[in-house]
C-alpha cells in the first residue's frame, strides 16, 4: 500500500509539468505564425506645426499615396523646371507657398517639400480617422496655386455650366477621368462627332484636346510657374494653323472658287448656249469687218502709191530736162 501511495502522490507534479511544457510549446508556436502585420501600427501624430507628413497618410491610404508620389504636386518643390526658374528668381519665399506644404511665410519654413496630402485636406486633425479631413471639391481649391488656369477656366463654358476641376481631373494621380480625352469629353459632349469638322478630324486621330485645349509650342520654361493651358476650350486660328500653315493663307482663294462654282450651278444650260451663238456671230463679224479694212486699205494704198509715184516721175523729169537745157546753152556758148 506504501508504493502505492507514493505513485499516486506523485502524479500531480507529473500533470502540472506536462501541461506547463505544452504551453511553452503552443505559446512558441503562435509567435512562429503570427502575422507581422498584427503589430500595432505607428499613430500619424504631428511632426511639424501641426502637419503629420505623408508617409503618416500612407499607413491608412497607401493605394492613394502611390497613386500621389510621381504626379507633379508630389516633386513640386524638387522638379528640375522649379529649382532653375527658382534660382533666376533669387529663391523667392513666395513661391513656396505653392511648392511646399505648411509654409510659414513669418519664419520662412516650411513643414514638408511638394504638394503633399495636407496641403489640400488641412492640417492632421487629432480626431482622425474617426473624424474626418473633408477638402471642398471646387474650383477655389485649385485656383490657389493654379491661377492663370483657374482664370482661363472662368472665360469657359465649362464654368458656366458649373463643371469643377474635378469633375474632369483625379485630384490624387492628377489623370484625366477617361483613358483619352475624347473619351472623358464624350461623357457630355455626346453629339459633337456628327458635325463635319469633328467627325473627319476625329478619323485622322485627333482627340478634342488637340484643337479645343491647342497651345503654342515652346522649349522655354514658364515664367514663374505661369502657362498657358487651353482651359478656356475655345477653338483659335493658332490652332488652325498649327497642323494647316501650308493652306491656311490660300483659304480666301478657295472660298472664291468655291463661290464661282456655286454660282455656276444655278446658271441655266439655254441661256450659255444662246450667249455662246451671240459671241459666235460677233466674231464672224468682227472677222468680216478686218477682211473689209484689209482690202479697203490695199485699195487706198494703191491710189496714193499711183499718184504719189506720178509725182516723183514728173518731178524728176522736169529736173531732167532743166539740167539737159543747162548743158545745150554752155556747149553754144
Amino acid at each position: 500500500m506504501g508504493r502505492s501511495h507514493g505513485s499516486f502522490s506523485g502524479k500531480p507534479w507529473i500533470t502540472f509539468g506536462a501541461t506547463f511544457a505544452l504551453c511553452l510549446i503552443l505559446r512558441a508556436f503562435w509567435g512562429l505564425v503570427e502575422p507581422a502585420d498584427a503589430s500595432p501600427a505607428p499613430k500619424p501624430f504631428p511632426q511639424e506645426g501641426g502637419y503629420a507628413g505623408p508617409q503618416a497618410c500612407a499607413v491608412c491610404h497607401e493605394d492613394i499615396h502611390s497613386q500621389w508620389a510621381d504626379t507633379r504636386h508630389a516633386k513640386a518643390f524638387s522638379s528640375p523646371i522649379f529649382q532653375q526658374n527658382w534660382e533666376e528668381l533669387g529663391s523667392r519665399f513666395n513661391c513656396l507657398e505653392c511648392h511646399t506644404t505648411g509654409y510659414d511665410a513669418e519664419g520662412g519654413r516650411n513643414a514638408f517639400e511638394g504638394v503633399t496630402c495636407e496641403a489640400c485636406h488641412g492640417p492632421f486633425q487629432e480626431g482622425h480617422p474617426i473624424e474626418s479631413m473633408p477638402v471642398s471639391p471646387d474650383q477655389e481649391l485649385c485656383a490657389s496655386c493654379h491661377k492663370m488656369t483657374s482664370d482661363e477656366w472662368q472665360a469657359s463654358p465649362h464654368s458656366k455650366a458649373g463643371v469643377q476641376c474635378q469633375d474632369c481631373h483625379n485630384p490624387h494621380s492628377q489623370k484625366p477621368l477617361a483613358s483619352s480625352a475624347s473619351e472623358l469629353c464624350g461623357n457630355c459632349h455626346r453629339d459633337m462627332g456628327s458635325s463635319f469638322t469633328h467627325g473627319t478630324h476625329a478619323q485622322s486621330g485627333l482627340e478634342c484636346s488637340d484643337c479645343h485645349m491647342y497651345t503654342l509650342p515652346t522649349t522655354d520654361a514658364p515664367i514663374e510657374g505661369l502657362a498657358a493651358t487651353g482651359h478656356t476650350f475655345t477653338v483659335g486660328s493658332e490652332a488652325c494653323i498649327g497642323c494647316h500653315r501650308d493652306t491656311v493663307h490660300t483659304r480666301n482663294v478657295i472660298l472664291e472658287l468655291s463661290g464661282e462654282v456655286q454660282s455656276l450651278e444655278t446658271v441655266d444650260i439655254g441661256d450659255l448656249q444662246q450667249q455662246i451663238t451671240e459671241q459666235a456671230q460677233q466674231i464672224e463679224n468682227l472677222e468680216a469687218r478686218a477682211t473689209v479694212r484689209l482690202y479697203t486699205g490695199l485699195v487706198q494704198g494703191a491710189i496714193v502709191g499711183l499718184a504719189t509715184g506720178a509725182v516723183a516721175a514728173w518731178i524728176v523729169s522736169r529736173r531732167i530736162e532743166v539740167i539737159e537745157e543747162t548743158l545745150e546753152d554752155s556747149e553754144n556758148e
